[in-house]
């Protein structure tokens, strides 16, 4: 693994899954197994970290800043759906690196077709209820714009299924986009822009084959 040109190779990656997703699944396995592999073939490969993040955003949004705080500065945020979205709220806090995958754009709009929808974590097996909480919590969170587009990379499925990729194309302009002709919100060739990925955080990733992820976020 080698520094990519005129950027300064991160220390850290902070994976942030997506809403009702968890630190178990397919994304974050994929990006803890990059570093894992990155380990074997440099000497000083980035840490990778993947939090379990609680269902309430404030309390997501809080346990991600206790990770960043614990890393430090030198961390490149990547996060998944509702993960980019703290990512997001993250990146504009602290001016950190991140890398968004199909990120949720004022996520509280979409809290009204889940209101009162009895909902199981497949990973934690958690019972929980989406409320009125949950929606006052994000619209408290939102960014009102992005300060510096260029410490983003977003990457979205032009056939995304659950959110618009042209929210995020509006509200991050300026930033380094690529869109997947015909991907789904799970973003199932995320292997594929695998050293895109790492690119933002100043790595070049070795040439191997990646397990593909699946629709979980």
């Amino acid at each position: 693994m080698t520094p990519v040109a005129n950027m300064t190779p991160v220390a850290n990656i902070l994976y942030l899954h997506g809403f009702n997703s968890g630190a178990a699944s397919p994304k974050a396995r994929l990006i803890a197994a990059t570093c894992e592999h990155l380990a074997s073939v440099d000497v000083a490969p980035p840490r990778c970290v993947t939090p379990q993040l609680p269902h309430r955003p404030d309390e997501a949004l809080a346990c991600a800043e206790r990770e960043l705080h614990a890393l430090g500065d030198d961390t490149l945020l990547i996060g998944s759906s509702m993960g980019g979205f703290l990512a997001t709220c993250l990146a504009e806090r602290f001016g950190v690196r991140a890398v968004l995958i199909n990120p949720a754009v004022r996520p509280a709009r979409l809290v009204t077709q889940w209101m009162g929808a009895p909902l199981e974590n497949p990973y934690t097996h958690e019972r929980f209820t989406i409320d009125a909480r949950h929606g006052e919590a994000l619209e408290a969170m939102t960014p009102a714009a992005v300060i510096d587009p260029s410490r983003y990379r977003v990457l979205l499925g032009s056939a995304d299924e659950t959110l618009d990729c042209r929210d995020a194309l509006d509200f991050y302009a300026g930033a380094s986009m690529i869109v997947h002709p015909g991907g789904d919100h799970g973003f199932s060739a995320l292997s594929d822009y695998l050293p895109a990925i790492f690119a933002h955080g100043g790595w070049t990733l070795p040439a191997r084959p990646y397990a593909r992820s699946d629709e979980h976020t």
